[in-house]
């Protein structure tokens, strides 16, 4: 994919991890990402653990300020001796790059997304506002009567957080798969099926 150099730019790292080597995979991510924080162009990082231990899938996302500084991270041997560290705890890994941070809640499914390009991005734009207007009426509805003595920006310290872990999850993915159709109109009806 090519990107422009002064775009920032996310890596998703996606890892199936050995049950049995959980606390050694936690041990490693914390290294893995403050040798990250060492480079060039670093925003940040931020893991999400899995929910499900019987199936513990972590996702790393990691975002650089420009493509030249990610691929400075991607090449150097920093990476790498991390990287050849995690095979023994990893059982299945998948890498993602993605341009703007909209991408992260209109990912293809592995298996076609090689084949298949984003949805154009006044799509996404729509899709985000269906998704946002009522999730911030609710958390109005739900706390104001908490944050109504509080200074403003203390009380959207405490919604922004909910508001975007339910447009994470579950309202983005449930939206993506309802919408597919309009989103992805050149998919197959079987690769539609598989967006979650």
């Amino acid at each position: 994919m090519t990107v422009p150099p002064s775009d920032s730019i996310t890596v998703v790292i996606s890892e199936l991890v050995e049950p049995t080597r959980i606390h050694e995979y936690e041990a490693w991510t914390q290294g893995f990402n403050q040798a990250a924080q060492q480079f060039d162009g670093f925003l940040g990082v931020e893991i999400i653990r899995p929910r499900d231990h019987d199936f513990p899938e972590y996702v790393i996302i990691i975002r650089f300020d420009s493509y030249i500084h990610l691929r400075e991270w991607l090449t150097s041997p920093t990476y790498y001796q991390w990287r050849s560290r995690s095979p023994e705890f990893v059982a299945a890994r998948s890498q993602q790059e993605l341009s703007s941070s909209l991408e992260l809640w209109f990912t293809l499914p592995s298996n076609s997304a090689s084949k298949y390009s984003q949805p154009a991005y006044y799509k996404q734009v729509i899709l985000g506002v269906i998704a946002v207007y009522p999730l911030i009426l609710l958390s109005n509805l739900v706390f104001s009567p908490l944050v109504k003595d509080w200074p403003l920006w203390v009380g959207l310290l405490l919604t922004v957080p909910v508001v975007s872990a339910l447009l994470t999850y579950p309202v983005m993915p449930w939206l993506t798969k309802l919408f597919s159709p309009w989103l992805y109109p050149s998919l197959s009806e079987r690769d539609r099926s598989s967006i979650r």
